[in-house]
């Protein structure tokens, strides 16, 4: 009983004692740092050189870069347990897992393959140990997996993202071509956009067995899928992007869009200045100062290997890095809430879990920060990465630039406005080599003589080699001329498959058609257009007939049918009118016999035989022994001799020009002419734009011509101009043709005319592919040498010098009444003249006669009117003196005047003249 007590000094030094191992051992374990452990399981492939993967190396990255930086774990040593599995393995990962979780380790990494990663997944659920992933992974919406965190972005947002792009770029049509079937997962919103937008989109499968893409991107560009959605990793990417140069689709007209993070670790620098418009998405926050420095040191060290010739820029921090750097920090920053959690060597046979695991997996989804990829935060539920931002970056000529931004909050924000129908599309021809297609038509494109051999675009010439050259100096590009293989403008079959230069610009193999093509609808749906640069229509070319034989009454030709007509009937009107106004006129009356001064009856030259015979004598230029005495009289004789004369002037003039020239008769003068016969065949260049207008035609006249054509399309349709034209020199042949072209050949081909006017109203244009952003260009261009007259100048450089101007013979058509009518009008307004001083004659005088006789003016006009029109005699009785007595002097007076005529020497023959008182 002694022994178990203890004195009072003896207690009190064990107290003393215990207290001081107590101060020491706080002491000392705050002083000293904790050390934690994280797992990591990372996956290898097979082969002869095994390449550590970005995770990986990030992992340790991270941990060197916590342990050197006490800001976030200032007492505590971060230690790390990695683990390699061979891929597609998940019975070794899951043996992998069960030993970092005996060694004790506050979380695991990995692996990303998604039977591996199930395998793991497991185990953490059951012992309540954080699992954490920096791939992407489907999970249902029913997940149950409360230990697990994802920094990778939920697949519905990024889905999301790319429709609002694909919405913002007012795409219409698409193809979407994924590596494997979680990529029909990832796009799922998009896949579902055609029932609720106006999209239609194409799904392709990349190959599986192989990286071999070609065949797959050959049937894209043969089914001219110029807009398409890549979904595959940075290192397919590459590939892919190699073999769409070889295969020729790197070009201005193809857009990609590429879901992959990873865009800019691919080595884009043979692709920045061949215009191709490439759009994708960047997570990391490269414009933070802080997450620049970090990738900096990065690359400095060289961090990931590639294999040679992978496509793949070197030292770039991949978005799989990135990630797992954040995650690492993640778990760091968590564990400074939970600073006194012990971790304990969990057995997987023994199914007893982590007594803090929970608590600590609250801290992960709880805590916040801003890392390499932007801000992160979890959702408590589903432990996936909520409200996150996505760059939305394209190529440039200076490389890949942020163009805009796509968050879950505010949606797509486009920072740049894109040009038209994308986002990179060049804005400048200058230093661009283009291909240029054409055919050999003069005098549009020949091939040039010369005694040398000429090669590349010296062998050729021509209005369309002028035109191309200016565009070339105003734009600054150079080009390659190439002939369009089948020879052909450019037509659709049967089938909707188009042919020629049409179809060379469909396929992309060239990147403009300068060639007199024309402006056409259906065309214009396959191809875009410039301006026109020439104006024309659509005409017809037929050889000169023979000259006309002169009949028997070829004098008659130089005026037409209507015009004699006319002359008769002003002559028969003239000559009738001259007849009434000299009966009508009382000065054209004389005295019968001027020697019997006892005679009462007077006379008057002009009958109605006699008018008739003084307005042939006139237009016969030989004249007559009547002439007019009476002033109305004598105008119509001076306008009728104004009219013979410019009458018989113009006849006698066109008669020359008849005699001597030699007129051509064609036997068709119109389309209509042409079309109302059958005896001359006609036809058109097949596949060309006339034969393209003529079958879509509604006119009847049209219409009747093409049913002809197509019923011998073998005779009537020529394969290219230079064949009608020699159809048209050998046989009975009519060829239908732009009215340019036709201009050219009739002035260096004296025995070709042109017949008819112009059909139709068309224009020429340089032909683009559709969405091709040159055309604009091309167009300013037309117009700045169009309003600088250099067009004019080439074409009177290329149409002047024609053979046949001397040979040229102007027909001279018969004179209408087109060409003479203005006499016919001064000779009608002579005819009213005259009449006008006819009454002024007739009343003057009958007012002289009715005061000398005393009688009143009424009766004395009526007895007057009635002597002047008695037709049937050709003379009348004087007036009779008044009844009143006169003196023998009056009376001599009054029957001197009375025999006196105006105009006439009223002496006899005997030479006696009347003498008065």
């Amino acid at each position: 009983m002694r022994n178990t007590w203890l004195s009072p000094r003896s207690a009190i030094w064990e107290y003393w004692t215990l207290l001081i191992a107590c101060l020491f051992w706080i002491h000392y374990s705050h002083g000293m740092p904790h050390v934690i452990r994280i797992g990591g399981i990372f996956e290898q492939t097979d082969g002869p050189v095994s390449l550590v993967s970005a995770e990986e190396l990030a992992f340790k990255f991270a941990v060197n870069n916590i342990n050197r930086n006490r800001t976030l774990l200032p007492n505590t040593t971060l230690t790390y347990d990695i683990q390699r599995i061979n891929i597609y393995d998940s019975f070794e990962a899951s043996r992998k897992a069960c030993d970092q979780l005996s060694l004790g380790v506050v979380a695991i990494f990995g692996p990303s393959h998604s039977s591996s990663s199930n395998a793991v997944q497991s185990i953490c659920n059951a012992l309540e140990v954080p699992h954490v992933q920096v791939r992407w992974k489907h999970h249902p919406m029913d997940n149950r997996d409360s230990f697990y965190a994802n920094l990778y972005p939920d697949y519905s947002s990024l889905s999301y993202a790319i429709l609002d792009l694909v919405q913002f770029l007012k795409w219409k049509t698409a193809t979407v071509v994924y590596d494997d079937s979680t990529g029909l997962i990832r796009l799922q919103e998009l896949i579902m956009a055609p029932s609720r937008y106006n999209i239609r989109l194409k799904i392709r499968q990349l190959p599986l067995d192989t990286q071999d893409t070609r065949p797959l991107l050959k049937e894209m560009k043969r089914s001219r899928e110029f807009r398409i959605i890549f979904d595959c990793n940075h290192h397919m990417a590459a590939q892919v992007l190699k073999q769409a140069q070889t295969m020729g689709m790197m070009t201005e007209y193809y857009h990609y869009i590429f879901t992959t993070l990873d865009l800019m670790a691919i080595d884009l620098e043979p692709y920045r200045f061949c215009g191709v418009n490439m759009t994708g998405f960047r997570i990391l926050n490269v414009e933070n100062p802080q997450v620049a420095t970090i990738m900096e040191k990065w690359s400095m060290e060289r961090q990931i290997l590639h294999k040679p010739d992978s496509g793949l820029l070197e030292g770039i921090m991949t978005t799989d890095a990135a990630l797992t750097y954040d995650a690492v920090h993640i778990i760091s920053i968590s564990y400074q809430h939970a600073p006194q959690m012990t971790v304990n060597s969990l057995q997987c046979h023994r199914h007893k879990p982590w007594r803090f695991g929970g608590r600590f997996m609250n801290f992960i989804k709880e805590s916040h920060w801003d890392g390499l990829t932007g801000r992160l935060s979890f959702n408590k539920t589903n432990g996936l990465r909520t409200d996150f931002d996505l760059d939305i970056i394209s190529l440039k000529e200076e490389g890949l630039e942020k163009v805009g931004k796509w968050s879950m909050s505010g949606g797509l924000n486009i920072t740049e406005v894109p040009k038209r129908k994308g986002m990179n599309i060049t804005d400048s021809l200058a230093n661009r080599s283009l291909v240029i297609t054409t055919i050999l038509e003069e005098p549009y494109v020949m091939l040039k003589k010369s005694d040398k051999a000429l090669v590349g675009n010296d062998r050729f010439e021509g209005y369309c080699v002028d035109l191309l050259s200016e565009l070339a100096n105003v734009l600054g590009f150079t080009y390659e001329i190439r002939l369009v293989p089948d020879g052909r403008y450019g037509s659709q079959d049967e089938k909707g498959q188009w042919n020629g230069m049409i179809r060379e610009l469909i396929e992309h193999r060239a990147d403009f058609a300068v060639a007199p093509l024309t402006i056409t609808y259906m065309r214009e749906k396959v191809i875009d257009f410039s301006k026109p640069f020439m104006s024309m229509g659509i005409s017809i070319l037929y050889r000169k007939p023979n000259a006309t034989n002169n009949g028997f009454f070829s004098f008659l030709n130089p005026m037409t049918p209507d015009m004699w007509v006319y002359i008769l009937l002003a002559y028969l009107g003239v000559s009738c009118v001259l007849f009434v106004i000299a009966r009508f006129s009382p000065y054209e009356w004389y005295d019968a016999h001027p020697c019997n001064p006892g005679s009462d009856v007077v006379e008057n030259n002009f009958t109605l035989l006699n008018s008739f015979w003084f307005g042939v004598g006139s237009l016969m230029q030989q004249g007559s022994e009547l002439m007019p005495k009476a002033l109305s009289t004598r105008i119509i004789g001076g306008i009728w001799w104004f009219f013979t004369l410019i009458i018989i002037s113009s006849y006698t003039a066109n008669l020359a020009a008849f005699l001597t020239v030699e007129r051509m008769e064609s036997p068709v003068d119109s389309a209509d002419d042409i079309a109302k016969q059958t005896k001359i065949e006609y036809g058109v260049v097949k596949d060309g734009a006339t034969m393209t207008f003529f079958k879509k035609s509604k006119v009847s006249t049209f219409e009747k011509m093409w049913a002809f054509m197509s019923s011998k399309p073998s005779t009537s349709l020529v394969k290219s101009i230079e064949d009608g034209i020699q159809r048209v020199l050998k046989s009975d042949y009519a060829l239908i043709m732009e009215s340019t072209t036709i201009d050219y050949i009739t002035k260096r081909n004296c025995n070709l005319t042109q017949v008819g006017g112009i059909i139709d109203s068309k224009g020429y244009g340089i032909g683009t592919p559709v969405g091709s952003p040159y055309r604009d260009k091309i167009t300013i261009a037309i117009l700045s040498i169009l309003e600088d007259g250099r067009l004019h100048m080439l074409k009177e450089k290329w149409w002047s010098g024609s053979s046949c101007l001397d040979e040229e013979r102007h027909e001279t058509g018969p004179l209408g009444i087109q060409n003479l009518g203005g006499i016919f009008i001064v000779l009608a307004s002579g005819l009213v003249l005259s009449v006008f001083v006819a009454i002024a004659e007739f009343v003057y005088k009958l007012r002289k006669t009715a005061e000398r006789e005393q009688r009143s003016m009424c009766s004395a006009m009526v007895d007057e009117i009635r002597l002047s029109f008695t037709c049937e005699r050709r003379v009348k009785h004087k007036p009779r003196p008044p009844a009143a007595a006169k003196t023998d002097a009056v009376i001599n007076m009054h029957a001197y005047n009375d025999r006196r005529l105006p105009g006439k020497d009223m002496s006899c023959s005997t030479g006696i003249t009347p003498v008065f008182p």
